[in-house]
């Protein structure tokens, strides 16, 4: 018998470039929200393919998914791709292999709907203005960003903690000289944005950031857990925090890094690539501070299956 006869469960699955998620959602209420590191995105930078072992292990995670809707009673779900299978060549492929395992339709999602659905999630819940709001979304193959008002707008920058890491940090710790690299680019992309979309630089705005860098460092920097998602959930970062952390996380190897409290196994060795482009988005639009949402895509694509 499902949860709520009135409202029967929905999920949303989505298919990122360092992870795998689901959402269970029925009538408003979380029933079960999973995380696993798979890292779909893999090498595509460098090779415009999807890595045959990445495919696998992400393939293996959403048939685990698949079993946990059933446990459920999902009646409808969301499947979504983004960055990484938007650069493969092979991208059809994946999609009919994971529409295959989870029997649900696979959608890829361009950047703007990516953005779009981030947005909506993101701001549904922190009782601010989205009028007045912009949201970078920092995932593994791109970073979103998004600017509220009568109707939303977005840009989408080929930005990520896996990209940048695999592009140009490649020692560990990363070098002096890759850092300044990966900043460089950052900054170029940011100026590109600025181009297309002149309101982010316009000041007087908050920003709210999601996805697993912001999330983690949330965490990072409160001492929290990384799954103590209620706590993490509209902490306030300043600018100098993240400067802070930056430093601190480019300073140390990976497998230090992997033992700080808060920060989720697998991510380790990408996290100084994701809290850059967090640092260089803060100092270029002038943010004094950061608010951490723990509610982004996944929220998003629950919200339009249970108005549906």
């Amino acid at each position: 018998m499902a949860p709520d006869q009135a409202r029967p469960a929905v999920a949303a699955l989505d298919c990122g470039t360092n992870s795998t998620r689901l959402l269970v959602v029925s009538a408003g209420r979380s029933l079960e929200r999973l995380m696993r590191i798979t890292r779909l995105g893999q090498g595509v930078d460098a090779s415009g393919r999807l890595d045959p072992a990445a495919v696998a292990r992400t393939l293996e995670v959403l048939a685990e998914y698949r079993r946990r809707m059933d446990a459920h009673h999902v009646e409808r779900a969301r499947l979504v791709a983004t960055s990484a299978v938007r650069d493969a060549r092979d991208g059809e492929e994946f999609l009919a292999l994971a529409s295959a395992t989870v029997g649900v339709g696979a959608e890829l999602l361009d950047g703007e709907a990516e953005g779009a659905l981030a947005f909506a999630g993101a701001t549904a819940g922190l009782g601010l203005d989205p009028s007045r709001a912009v949201v970078v979304d920092i995932g593994g193959g791109s970073t979103e960003l998004v600017v509220g008002g009568r109707e939303t707008r977005v840009v989408s920058l080929p930005l990520g903690c896996v990209r940048l890491t695999e592009r140009f940090l490649a020692h560990d710790p990363p070098t002096p000289d890759e850092l300044a690299s990966a900043a460089h680019y950052v900054r170029e992309q940011l100026e590109a944005a600025v181009a297309r979309l002149p309101e982010l630089a316009e000041g007087g705005r908050t920003l709210i950031g999601l996805a697993g860098t912001v999330s983690t460092l949330g965490a990072l920097a409160r001492g929290l857990a990384h799954d103590d998602r209620d706590r993490i959930h509209r902490t306030r970062l300043s600018a100098a925090e993240v400067a802070s952390w930056c430093d601190r996380l480019a300073a140390e190897p990976s497998d230090r890094r992997a033992r700080l409290p808060g920060l989720a196994p697998g991510r380790e060795d990408v996290i100084v690539g994701g809290v850059l482009v967090l640092r260089e988005v803060m100092e270029r639009f002038g943010f004094e501070a950061c608010t951490v949402s723990e509610a982004d895509l996944l929220d998003g694509l629950a919200a339009t299956l249970e108005a549906a």
